[in-house]
Formats: structure tokens, C-alpha cells, sequence
């Protein structure tokens, strides 16, 4: 057979049904059968990332259902069916070594002349990644089929022999000149929770996104964020609430909870339990704490439960409109968060109806909260004070500082200029300053709630869901704000004997 003719069979082989293959190499000679075998282990290193990894490691490399779906997004971003991926799972489960290091060779294998980058939250943590795929290629270079140039070969840049292709690895913040890339991987963005809960850290890494990694794409470039969340702001919190369409999202998390769950588990299976089982998590949790299990576990930055309120506080005593007709208020208000600083995932106004009865008991009534700009927001509480025949608008003032008031004011005299107030006279502004104290007040108006003086009339999923998930360290949602904002205003203070002394609140001067 001449070589022509051999390479001709080689390629028809490579063609067929795995079944076909084998009846093929049952009948081949052994010369031929050797060389069939060196097409299989080309084959199989061609199959996946995951594949690869079996054939060069003799079979010791870990494999896993989760891994799997690694396996298949990079196999679908090369082949062009996918363009942005995210990764959202717990630590030590695989995700970096599968998708930050094997899938990278594996890719560059099959595309030599192709370029990859790689960005971590520090240059080291990404240097280790490159150097890993280049002592790979070091290693199995014979196996792979390519080879580094002698002159190229640092951990964070490296070019493959034969054309253009190589890679890339830099820290988040810092510079990608030079090429652009076909598949640009950033793997853990995020330090930890302290530059998670630091806006400017947060800001940081957003403008690092925009301004410096979208640009370093090719035509038909693709990218894949891997990350377990730390705040709901994070990078992929951002995404999410910016462009969730746009992405194939794979989230992991560590027990599931949905019954959408990408594997198919039922709720309360762990995700990769011949490593961590549920009795692993279950102390996991316990060491660690809610808010770094929700967040780095469950890749749910606010915890699904088990803040500073509990739900079967607010369900207990919730009442529903007909019981709550026959109830006469002492006082009503209208409580407003602006949305300020900042700008943050869901960064929404929250407008909050309470009100107080005579015998101290005390009611949310409505929640109009929403992404609203100022004069939106003035507007919706002007018109829930006038639905409510409320006293006052309480207004946090932190943002805006006199504007507040200015906003409120010029609200209320459009909506008399268009016949709504019926000749109502304006409800007082009182401005609250929360510093230190806005989160620290969340505490006593907890207590309230599991005391039993706080009744929720009718549901408010939102606002509850913001309660009963809330723990103290992180960010409090605007309506959760504006509720406490609210309730402090109409509690006595005698109700709240563990408001902290440094509120910075005015309200409370004279009052005990």
C-alpha cells in the first residue's frame, strides 16, 4: 500500500462508528492494528478535555457527571455552538483544574494557530495555570502533536510552534496587550470577601471586564467565567443582571435545590459525592457559617435562610386585609431607600407602607419599591402616601443629601398640579442619616418581628425574601431598608432597647 493509500484508509477509519472500528481491527494485521491503536489514543485525546486527560494520566485523572458539563461547554465553544459560558460551583470540586488547564490544552491541541488567555484575580494565580499547560506541553508534547518555541516559553506567555497560536495568563486589572484570543478563561475573579464586599474592588473588576478583556476577542472568540459567588454584586452577579441571555449558565451548587438542577438531582443530593457527601456539607456548613456556605456553596450570595429575621416570625403573625379593615391607625408613613452610590446588581428604591395602632402593634402595608430614578421614586411615594392617607415620608438621605426632601417636594406639587391630591396637604419629610447605624438598626426591628408587634398585611415575597436572607456583613437590600426605616420611625422607644447608641439618627434625640 502506498502512503498515499495508507493515509487514505487512516482517514476513512477515523470516520467511522466506533463499532466499525473495532471489527476493523479485529481483521487488520498486527502492524496495522498497532497503528490503529495510535489513531484510538488520537481519537480519544481529540474527544474532550476530560478524554484527554484519562489517555495522558493512564486513567488517574478524577471524572464526574459535573465535569462532564465542563467537558461539553469547551467542546461546544470550539466547535462554535457557544460563546459565553459560565461556571458557577463550590470550591475543591474540580472546576479550575478541569476547565483552567486540561480544557486549555485539549483546545490548543486541536488549534495550534489558535490563542488563549487566561485571568485570575492575582497575575500569580493565572502565571500557575499557564505554567501548568506549558510543562503539559513540555511533557506530552509528542503525544499532543505540538511543541513551544524555544523562544517563547514563560509561564504567562508562551507560542506554540507552527503559527500564531499560544497563550496568555494575567491577573484581573492588569494588562492584555498584544493578541487577541479565541477563548479567553477567567477563573476565580474574586480574592475573597473582603474584595467582595468592597465596591471599589467590585467596580475594579467590572471596568477590567469592559474596558480591557472584551477587547482582546476574536470575531468569533468565546468566553468562560469560572467562579464560585462571593457577593451578589460579584462579576457574575453583574453579568447575570446585565445579559443572562446571552450566557449558558451551568450552576452547581454544592447540595441541590431546584429541581432544575443541570444534572438532573433531586433536591438535597450532593454534587459530587464519592468526594464531598451530605454529611461532608452538613459540617462544612457548620465551620464555615450561612453566609460563606450560601455564597461559595450554594452560589447564592444571600442565603436561602437564617439571617437576622426568620420566616416563621413573619408568617405567625401576618393578617390578611379583612382582618386588618377592622384595625384603626394611630400613625402611617411611607419609608424610602434611594438606590445611591454605588450602582450594585438589583440596585433598586425601596418604598415601604407601615403603619402603627393604638396599642403599639405594628404593619407593613405595601411595598411599591422598584429601579426607579428620582423623580420616579418621588412620585411612587408620594402617591402610596396619599393611597395610605399617610403622615409622613420618611426618606433616607445618604445619597442625596438635601436633594431628598427637594425630590419629594417637587413630587408631591406635580401630582397636585395634575388634580391627584384632591387638596391633601403634604405629609412631613423626615430625612434619616444612616451610617454605621442602618445596618446595626436591623437587629432591634428584628426583635420586633419575633416579638410579635410586626404583622405583615397580605405578602411581600421581595421584601421577605430580602429579610429572612439578610445576615449581618453584607450589603442590606433598599427594601429591607426602607422597612426598617419605616418601623423605627413608628416603634416606641422602649420597643428598642437594643438600638445601637451610634445611629446617627436624629429621630431618637429626646425620645428616652
Amino acid at each position: 500500500m502506498t502512503p498515499r493509500a495508507h493515509e487514505s484508509v487512516i482517514a476513512h477509519y477515523k470516520t467511522l462508528p466506533p463499532a466499525q472500528r473495532r471489527t476493523i481491527a479485529r481483521a487488520a494485521s498486527p502492524a496495522l492494528r498497532a497503528e490503529l491503536a495510535r489513531v484510538e489514543r488520537q481519537l480519544a485525546m481529540d474527544r474532550s478535555p476530560g478524554a484527554l486527560a484519562a489517555v495522558l494520566t493512564g486513567g488517574r485523572e478524577m471524572q464526574a457527571p459535573h465535569l462532564d458539563l465542563i467537558d461539553q461547554a469547551f467542546i461546544d465553544m470550539a466547535a462554535g455552538r457557544c460563546d459565553r459560558v459560565m461556571l458557577t460551583m463550590p470550591p475543591r470540586h474540580g472546576k479550575s483544574r478541569r476547565a483552567s488547564r486540561w480544557a486549555p490544552l485539549w483546545y490548543l491541541r486541536r488549534n495550534p494557530g489558535h490563542r488563549m488567555m487566561i485571568a485570575s484575580y492575582s497575575a500569580d494565580l493565572a502565571d500557575d495555570h499557564g505554567r501548568w499547560i506549558r510543562d503539559a506541553i513540555n511533557t506530552w508534547g509528542d503525544d499532543l502533536g505540538i511543541q513551544l518555541k524555544a523562544g517563547s516559553q514563560a509561564a504567562n506567555r508562551f507560542d506554540i510552534v507552527g503559527g500564531e497560536g499560544g497563550l496568555l495568563a494575567a491577573g484581573i486589572g492588569g494588562g492584555l496587550t498584544g493578541r487577541g484570543a479565541h477563548i479567553a478563561i477567567v477563573d476565580d475573579p474574586v480574592k475573597d470577601m473582603a474584595d467582595a464586599d468592597s465596591p471599589t474592588m467590585r467596580k475594579r473588576a467590572w471596568d477590567w471586564w469592559t474596558s480591557v478583556l472584551q477587547t482582546r476577542l476574536e470575531p468569533v472568540g468565546a468566553i468562560c467565567l469560572i467562579q464560585t459567588r462571593w457577593h451578589e454584586d460579584d462579576l457574575a452577579g453583574r453579568i447575570l443582571a446585565t445579559e443572562r441571555d446571552a450566557w449558558r449558565v451551568i450552576d452547581l451548587p454544592a447540595i441541590a435545590d431546584s429541581p432544575d438542577d443541570p444534572l438532573g438531582r433531586a433536591p438535597g443530593e450532593a454534587l459530587w459525592p464519592e468526594r464531598f457527601g451530605v454529611t461532608h456539607h452538613a459540617k462544612t456548613r457548620k465551620r464555615v457559617g450561612e453566609r460563606v456556605w450560601a455564597a461559595l456553596y450554594l452560589q447564592k450570595p444571600r442565603p436561602p435562610e437564617g439571617g437576622v429575621w426568620r420566616r416563621e416570625w413573619i408568617e405567625t403573625a401576618r393578617i390578611n386585609a379583612v382582618q386588618f379593615s377592622g384595625l384603626d391607625m394611630a400613625r402611617i408613613v411611607v419609608a424610602v431607600d434611594p438606590a445611591g452610590g454605588e450602582p450594585t446588581v438589583g440596585d433598586e428604591t425601596g418604598v415601604i407602607g407601615v403603619g402603627r395602632d393604638f396599642d403599639r402593634q405594628l404593619y407593613v402595608l405595601a411595598d411599591r419599591s422598584g429601579l426607579m430614578g428620582a423623580n420616579d421614586w418621588g412620585l411612587a411615594a408620594c402617591r402610596l402616601a396619599l393611597e395610605l392617607k399617610a403622615d409622613a415620608i420618611v426618606v433616607e438621605k445618604n445619597y442625596g443629601g438635601d436633594m431628598a426632601r427637594q425630590i419629594v417636594t417637587q413630587a408631591w406639587e406635580q401630582l397636585r398640579r395634575e388634580g391627584v391630591t384632591k387638596g391633601l396637604l403634604m405629609p412631613m419629610i423626615l430625612e434619616v442619616t444612616a451610617k454605621v447605624g442602618k445596618r446595626l438598626r436591623a437587629a432591634p426591628v428584628a426583635q420586633l418581628y419575633e416579638q410579635q408587634l410586626v404583622h405583615h398585611v397580605g405578602e411581600y415575597p421581595e421584601l421577605e425574601g430580602q429579610m429572612v436572607t439578610w445576615v449581618e456583613g453584607m450589603d442590606s437590600p433598599d427594601r429591607m431598608d426602607a422597612a426598617v426605616h419605616g418601623l423605627t420611625e413608628l416603634a416606641d422607644p422602649d420597643q428598642l432597647d437594643t438600638l445601637p447608641t451610634d445611629t446617627d439618627d436624629d429621630r431618637f434625640d429626646g425620645r428616652r
